[in-house]
């Protein structure tokens, strides 16, 4: 209740002193906003979301940070009217990076962003779908509704998806077929970040972070005084699951005020494949070349509203996803998933001599996904989350001898309890908590930067009363991880054009606390089609990581390489006990009907090893061109990407599971005024390294690939058409990475078929 109160009494300190200040257009909109957060706050009194799982005494920071935004920026208030304002930017598709500036390429931190035109051309119907074969990344496909990317042949929650650079507190990486509750429709900007800038974010990116950014808390403003509004909209069909697909956003508001909405509707059907396979509904088997229950309808949207101070800002936003979709292992199973997220953030950029800007962010989720065999509800797993993120950047400090100290320090609260009921419940009701201190210094130089980051955090995960405690035993663990990272960034590039080399080399010693179902776990696992047990007695999961890389510019020319090593000391991983269950638990022979392979989570030493590699040259077009300079009949680039990963199992020294094989990748990309056209090559090696002998392997393939975009005006509206033509040569291929191709063989389905997709987009 004080938290609440505290909430409220800050509230009213904005809206009285800063309101006051404001055009009556801007006047209007932050009253507006106040109101909605008021609104907000009072709803959650009553639904008690606040105080839950002991996030009360949380919330009171939540309220002093507020307050402190409140206070602190109507005091500048006055004195700030007359401060310059950054000239703002109405361009829709301008491409920056917006992670936290620490974050950012400037550090010595990798990062791959997917933006604009080019992530328009990419999107997928799922995170992972999007982000397959970018160096280094491939999907676990469970079908073609549900993936997550895979980052150097790590994945699940050694992956941490971030929205806005907030937790996304979903339980996608508890079974394979639960989807990333996050559309590619409403996004803005995907970005990975790899390096010591990922402690920032949790313990679990072991393998990198993806942030997911939809700009619905605007951070900046987008427009002057006297206000103004752009937007987007967007229609696709076709592909090879006959999508059809609309998504839309508005953006408006004033330099003081800041409105987002967004929304999507995207239908698709069962998809085509180069295949016929056996479809089996209400009894009756047909043969045909779709994968069976593998339709889907997806739609949501959000709402955010900011108020932009002269030293920071405070928004809030709420939205919306819903996906009913099939599960391609059981013909007769559908998915239905719901998930609220709401988001307040706020910043205060002070500009002392100590403290640059003060941020924090808290956000709450409400997640359901129920399993419905034929018209019945079967098994449903809620899981309600609170996080909560504080974090000061000090300001930049000039040491001597060239070298300047700039850095970040925060804290950061997590907490969700997951029930789960039904007959396929194979994990308990459970309740997670962690809480994290961390930090990223900075050290720039005249010959590039030296950063170091680290992270200690305190995580209780605990298993709850069961309909069955014989099954589930009510047991609580408590684990302390701390992570240590370090980076070396060697800048060799001068002139304006920043030609020539730029090194860079990562070293990190990170530790993980085993999830629930790691714990936990006890039950037969339809997703697997195995008995899945967790080990009570798991430690920390540890990693030491390094990787070393070049990048070289000139001009237009570009390469880059990047090798990597990570050794893991208690790697938590399913090993096969060699024993059979029912469903019920009870032991039954290797020949029995009803049998399901024993599989327990076990810790075991590990080792990845890989390399990464890109490169772009321009054949055609421009002073450096390598076949003519002539730009007459556009500019013509030649990209080409590499990637592998070896992963062992130095335990029981085989393989591990569902690792990417070699790729090789080669895009024509040509560009002439308003058309754009690429045609592109990606390999695929045979996958034999499998750790049982008769595991499924994957056979070589090779995907053929092209798109086609034009860009046009009416009036103040951008117009762009696009297609895409996917596996021109219908190859029958499937993934190394998915599940399905490990547990289904034969019946696995393969990937898409031949497909053509169309697509409109209108901005402005």
């Amino acid at each position: 209740m004080r938290a609440l109160l505290w909430l409220s009494i800050s509230l009213r300190r904005v809206r009285r002193l800063c309101c006051a200040d404001l055009t009556p257009y801007g006047r209007v909109g932050c009253s507006c906003l106040c109101a909605v957060i008021s609104w907000f706050l009072e709803r959650n009194r009553e639904r008690n979301l606040v105080m839950s799982f002991h996030f009360k005494r949380h919330a009171t920071a939540v309220a002093v940070s507020i307050f402190l935004l409140g206070f602190l920026g109507s005091a500048y208030a006055q004195t700030l009217l007359d401060v310059p304002k950054p000239i703002p930017t109405t361009a829709l598709n301008e491409v920056t990076i917006t992670a936290r500036p620490e974050a950012t390429g400037a550090l010595s931190a990798p990062l791959q962003q997917l933006s604009g035109a080019a992530l328009t051309q990419r999107q997928g119907s799922t995170l992972g779908d999007t982000l397959d074969s970018l160096p280094g990344v491939a999907n676990s496909a469970f079908g073609p509704n549900v993936g997550r990317p895979v980052i150097r042949g790590l994945d699940g929650d050694r992956i941490q998806i971030l929205q806005n650079g907030g937790a996304n507190m979903d339980v996608s990486g508890l079974s394979f077929d639960h989807a990333v509750p996050i559309d590619p429709l409403t996004t803005e900007r995907i970005e990975i970040l790899r390096g010591p800038a990922t402690l920032l974010y949790g313990s679990s990116g072991l393998g990198g972070v993806v942030n997911v950014i939809d700009n619905r808390i605007a951070r900046e403003p987008a427009f002057e005084a006297q206000g103004g509004a752009m937007g987007k909209a967007e229609l696709r069909a076709g592909g090879a699951a006959d999508e059809r697909s609309t998504g839309a956003m508005v953006e408006a508001g004033n330099d003081r005020f800041a409105l987002h909405l967004d929304a999507f509707d995207r239908h698709t059907g069962n998809l085509r494949v180069p295949k016929t396979m056996d479809c089996t509904v209400n009894g009756v088997t047909t043969r045909q070349t779709r994968v069976c229950n593998s339709s889907s309808h997806t739609q949501g949207g959000g709402v955010g509203g900011t108020l932009l101070l002269d030293r920071g800002y405070l928004g809030l936003s709420t939205s919306e996803y819903r996906s009913s979709y099939g599960t391609v292992a059981e013909p007769d199973v559908t998915i239905g998933m719901q998930r609220r997220h709401t988001v307040m953030e706020g910043e205060w950029r002070e500009g002392g001599a100590l403290l640059q800007a003060l941020k924090f962010q808290w956000g709450h989720t409400q997640y359901t996904h129920t399993e419905y065999p034929g018209e019945q509800v079967g098994t449903r797993f809620d899981n309600a989350g609170n996080a909560l993120r504080v974090e000061a950047r000090q300001q930049a400090r000039a040491l001597g001898q060239g070298l300047q100290l700039d850095g970040v320090v925060g804290l950061q609260r997590e907490g969700n309890r997951l029930t789960a009921q039904g007959a396929e419940a194979f994990v308990p009701s459970s309740r997670t908590q962690s809480s994290a201190l961390f930090t990223l210094q900075t050290l720039k130089t005249a010959w590039g930067h030296v950063s170091a980051a680290a992270r200690t955090e305190g995580v209780v995960v605990a298993s709850l009363d069961h309909t069955d405690p014989t099954r589930f035993p009510t047991e609580e663990k408590r684990f302390t991880p701390h992570s240590v990272a370090l980076g070396v960034l060697r800048n060799f590039r001068q002139g304006e054009a920043q030609n020539g080399w730029q090194l860079t080399s990562n070293l990190g010693w990170s530790q993980r606390a085993p999830k629930d179902y790691e714990l936990f776990a006890n039950g037969p696992h339809a997703a697997t089609g195995t008995y899945e047990q967790g080990d009570h007695r798991s430690a920390l999961e540890k990693a030491t990581q390094f990787d070393v890389g070049g990048a070289w510019k000139a001009g237009p020319h570009a390469f880059g390489v990047t090798g990597f090593v990570s050794r893991f000391a208690n790697y938590v991983s399913l090993q096969p006990t060699g024993e059979f269950k029912d469903a019920s638990g009870a032991l039954v022979s290797a020949t029995s009907s009803d049998r399901l392979p024993v599989y327990q989570y076990e810790g075991v030493q590990a080792r990845f090893v890989g390399l990464e590699t890109t490169a772009k040259l321009r054949m055609v077009g421009g002073q450096q061109a390598f076949w003519t300079p002539n730009a007459a009949h556009g500019n013509l680039d030649l990209e080409l990407r590499a990637d592998m990963v070896r992963a062992d199992d130095l335990t029981y020294h085989r393989p591990l599971p569902r690792i990417a094989p070699m790729r090789l990748g080669a895009d024509w990309v040509w560009t002439q005024a308003a058309w754009g056209a690429r045609l592109g090559v990606l390999y695929a090696g045979a996958q034999n390294r499998v750790p049982h002998a008769g595991d499924v392997t994957t056979a070589s393939y090779t995907l053929l690939n092209a798109a086609l975009n034009y860009h046009t005006h009416t009036g103040a509206v951008h117009w762009m058409v696009f297609a895409k033509l996917d596996n021109l040569t219908n190859q029958l291929a499937y993934s190394a990475t998915s599940v399905l191709t490990q547990t289904m063989g034969t019946n696995a389905p393969p990937l898409a078929g031949r497909s053509l997709k169309l697509g409109l987009q209108a901005s402005f």
